[in-house]
């Protein structure tokens, strides 16, 4: 598999990520796969429970015609692919494999390039709504290099496929497919035509249906929240994404601690990672370092993050601050926000000791 494969696999999977449960069937190796139980291209029972009674709330509570319904689920079919993807368990990368998968010569050049193309917008999304624009940027070019890469499933078949033949998360993908209706009537967008990710998430921002729906902004001076080809809402969509989750401008977003954690109620907070909290002070103390003052005395998550064993293998430790933090309510995953933090940096040229 080539490496631009691989890339386009875990762009697309990261919209996954944030999707997976810990304890899920999926994990358990005698659980059938859902791909097993489907043939490609068979035909969606729209007589079933679960489609009346989807059906019956699209009018009687959103005000959709049975005619439009009858219209938009016309020859509704099971995509395998979907569900052959959202089954595949995916080792998870050591940071130091993962990160190259995003921060090359290349996207730092591209990103680069584009803060400076769109600095007027930049400087538009730090005063009004408080979010570094290095950050922002990092956040476009990995989720869609910059829009290069949007997903090729079209996102109703897609959301349609989960909904009726993914159990585990039926009930989700029924939410995401009621929204994403929702936002194409809102928004004038033809329902048939837009394609994403094998996820169901769209536009250069890749947003799933409820992301967008609650965070995408228009940002060009139109009512519509075009996440396809307005960069200003693209831009300023990803900001108000964190910005909602408390952002602060200029305000630290991890510390580097060591290669060692000293005490046990640090191993204790990496245990839980994304979840995991503990006082700065505590951290400064048991590490023996002088940290800055988080925003508002919040807590810190410890993140361990494997180093390459060509530099001599082992861990980096990191304290977390609020901000690394709201990039993981993007994306649950602590590699993730990592590589978006150090991609800013290398937009930015910050160099490191």
């Amino acid at each position: 598999m080539s490496r631009l494969t691989i890339l386009v696999f875990i762009l697309f999977g990261i919209a996954v990520a944030s999707l997976s449960q810990a304890g899920d069937a999926a994990n358990d190796p005698e659980s059938p796969k859902a791909a097993d139980l489907v043939t490609d291209g068979q035909a969606i029972n729209l007589q079933q429970e679960k489609y009346t009674t989807l059906f019956k709330e699209l009018r009687e509570k959103h005000h959709f015609t049975q005619s439009e319904l009858d219209r938009l689920f016309a020859g509704t079919k099971i995509d395998k692919k979907v569900l052959e993807l959202m089954d595949k368990q995916w080792e998870a990368k050591p940071y130091y494999a993962y990160w190259p998968l995003f921060i090359t010569p290349a996207v730092i050049e591209r990103g680069r390039q584009e803060i400076k193309a769109n600095q007027q917008i930049l400087d538009r999304i730090e005063k009004e709504l408080g979010v570094d624009r290095e950050v922002v940027v990092a956040i476009w070019g990995i989720e869609s290099r910059f829009g290069e890469h949007r997903g090729k499933f079209g996102v109703f078949a897609t959301l349609n496929t989960l909904f009726d033949a993914y159990p585990r998360r039926s009930a989700f993908f029924r939410d995401q497919l009621i929204d994403f209706l929702l936002l194409c009537r809102d928004n004038q967008i033809d329902t048939l035509t837009i394609t994403g990710s094998y996820a169901g998430a769209f536009g250069q921002t890749q947003f799933i249906p409820s992301s967008y729906r609650e965070y995408a902004v228009s940002f060009d001076g139109d009512a519509k929240r075009d996440v396809f080809t307005s960069v200003d809402d693209i831009l300023a969509s990803i900001a108000n994404y964190l910005s909602r989750h408390h952002w602060v401008l200029g305000a630290p977003r991890y510390v580097d601690i060591g290669s060692e954690l000293k005490g046990q109620e640090l191993t204790a907070a990496s245990s839980k990672g994304t979840k995991g909290r503990v006082d700065w002070q505590v951290v400064s103390t048991i590490q023996g370092m002088k940290l800055p003052p988080p925003p508002g005395g919040k807590q810190l998550s410890i993140v361990s993050l494997e180093k390459s064993p060509l530099t001599g293998g082992g861990l980096r430790y990191i304290a977390a601050y609020p901000n690394f933090q709201a990039i993981t309510a993007w994306n649950n995953s602590n590699r993730y926000a990592m590589a978006v933090c150090e991609l800013a940096e290398a937009l930015k040229g910050v160099v490191k000791p």
